[in-house]
C-alpha cells in the first residue's frame, strides 16, 4: 500500500493478509514490488508497465478512487492481472466540491474573501450571478454529472449534456437535453467537466473550444487536469474571454509552473474531490473488500479490465 487508506480497510485487510505501508520512490517500487500478490494505490504512484512485469505475483491492483490514468491498465491486462476501483465512492463529495465551485465563481468568494482579509471594504467591486435561470453544460454525464445535474435542479438551472455513451433514455430520466459539443460550449453559462481522462478526451476543452463559450460564462474541472488545456484557458482568462474557471485537478499535479496559477478570476483546489471523511471510509472499504474478493480467488465487482475475468 503505497498511498495510505482508511485504517478500518486497513484492519479488515491485515486481519486476513500481511500489509506493508511503504512511500517509496518509483525506482525502488521497482525492487520491491517482486515481494507482493497485490498493490493498493491513489493517484500518486504510478504502476506503469515495468512496476507491473516486475510483479511477478502480482494478482490485483487496486486504485482507491475512480480515475486509473495512474496505471497502466493495458499491461495489467496482457499479464492477467484485475485493476479495481471504487467508482461510486467519492460520488457525491466531488458533486457537491463541484457545487462549491460554481457558486464561488459566481459569487467571486476567494477574490471577496483575499479583499477582505486584506481589511478592505469592496462591495461594489464583487457584484456577481445567480445560478438560478442559468444553463449547466456536463462534459460527461455518468454518477458524478447526474448527481450534479440533480443538485443544480435544485438552484433552478437548466442541465444539458455532451456524452456520447449516455442513452437518451436514461438522460431524458434525469431532466438533461443531449447536446454536441458545439453546442453546449455555445449555449451554456457554467461549463462542468465529468468525464474521464483517455486519449479521446486529453485536451477536449482547448483554444478553439474555449473560443466557443460565452463571455460571461465559466468553467469548472473536478475530473481529470489533462482534458483541459490549461495554457490555452489562462489565455481565455488573461484576454478576459472567459467570466472566470474553477479548478480541482491539473494536467502536472502539483501544478508547479502552471500558468492557470497566475490567472485571474479562478477557484482553484489541490485536487479535493475525494477528500471528505465519509468519501475515504466508502473508498476504504470499497477498496478493502475488492482486494479481499481477488485473493480469495473470487471475481471482484468494480473491475476496470473486465476481459482479465475470462
Amino acid at each position: 500500500m503505497t498511498d495510505g487508506l482508511e485504517a478500518e480497510a486497513v484492519a479488515k485487510l491485515r486481519a486476513a493478509h500481511e500489509v506493508d505501508l511503504i512511500d517509496a520512490p518509483p525506482e525502488r517500487l521497482l525492487e520491491l514490488i517482486r515481494s507482493y500478490d497485490a498493490i493498493v494505490v491513489r493517484s500518486r504512484t504510478k504502476v506503469t508497465a515495468e512496476v507491473i512485469e516486475r510483479g511477478a505475483k502480482l494478482k490485483v491492483i487496486a486504485r482507491a478512487g475512480v480515475g486509473v490514468d495512474n496505471i497502466d491498465v493495458a499491461a495489467a491486462t496482457r499479464r492477467g492481472v484485475p485493476v479495481v476501483n471504487a467508482p461510486a465512492a467519492s460520488t457525491i463529495s466531488v458533486a457537491e466540491l463541484t457545487l462549491a465551485h460554481m457558486l464561488s465563481l459566481a459569487r467571486q468568494i476567494p477574490q471577496a474573501h483575499g479583499s477582505t482579509s486584506a481589511g478592505r471594504w469592496e462591495k461594489k467591486g464583487f457584484e456577481g450571478t445567480e445560478l438560478f435561470g442559468k444553463t449547466l453544460g456536463l462534459v460527461g454525464s455518468g454518477r458524478i454529472g447526474a448527481e450534479v445535474a440533480s443538485r443544480a435542479k435544485a438552484f433552478g438551472m437548466r442541465t444539458i449534456a455532451y456524452d456520447p455513451y449516455l442513452p437518451a433514455a436514461v438522460a431524458a430520466e434525469r431532466g438533461i437535453e443531449l447536446v454536441s459539443l458545439e453546442a453546449l460550449l455555445l449555449d451554456a453559462d457554467f461549463v462542468s467537466i465529468h468525464a474521464a481522462l483517455t486519449d479521446e478526451t486529453r485536451h477536449l476543452i482547448g483554444a478553439k473550444q474555449l473560443s466557443l463559450m460565452k463571455r460571461s460564462a465559466f468553467l469548472v474541472n473536478c475530473a481529470r487536469g489533462g482534458i483541459v488545456d490549461e495554457g490555452a484557458l489562462a489565455a481565455s482568462l488573461r484576454n478576459e474571454e472567459l467570466a472566470g474557471a474553477a479548478l480541482d485537478v491539473y494536467e502536472t499535479e502539483p501544478p508547479v509552473g502552471s500558468p492557470i496559477l497566475a490567472a485571474k478570476h479562478t477557484s482553484l483546489t489541490p485536487h479535493l474531490g475525494a477528500a471528505t471523511r465519509e468519501a475515504q471510509i466508502r473508498v476504504g472499504e470499497t477498496i478493502a473488500e475488492e482486494v479481499l474478493r481477488v485473493l480469495a480467488g473470487e471475481n471482484p465487482r468494480f473491475v476496470v479490465n473486465r476481459e482479465v475475468l475470462g
